[in-house]
């Protein structure tokens, strides 16, 4: 994994703790911040990155893309477009 992935997959996780478990009538969180930065990292990977981890960041199918970065390939449930990964 790259510098670019490892801080994807940081980002990927703050997004995922913003989003977590609030207490009751707690204002929704803010995500545009970790959205930003999601896309600029996405931006910054080379242009031989991985066409099927750019197709989940280029979609917001953000599971998706921790799940490929964490070598997690296998769990990944495909989606509407049925994309394969051969």
């Amino acid at each position: 994994m790259n510098t670019i992935e490892s801080r994807l997959l940081a980002a990927l996780g703050a997004l995922n703790a913003c989003v977590g478990p609030r207490p009751a009538g707690s204002p929704p969180p803010d995500v545009r911040p970790h959205l930003a930065e999601l896309d600029r990292l996405t931006r910054e990977l080379p242009s031989h990155a991985d066409p099927e981890l750019l197709h989940y960041l280029h979609r917001r199918s953000y599971d998706k893309a921790r799940l490929y970065l964490e070598g997690r390939m296998a769990e990944i449930q495909k989606g509407g477009c049925l994309r394969s990964s051969g």
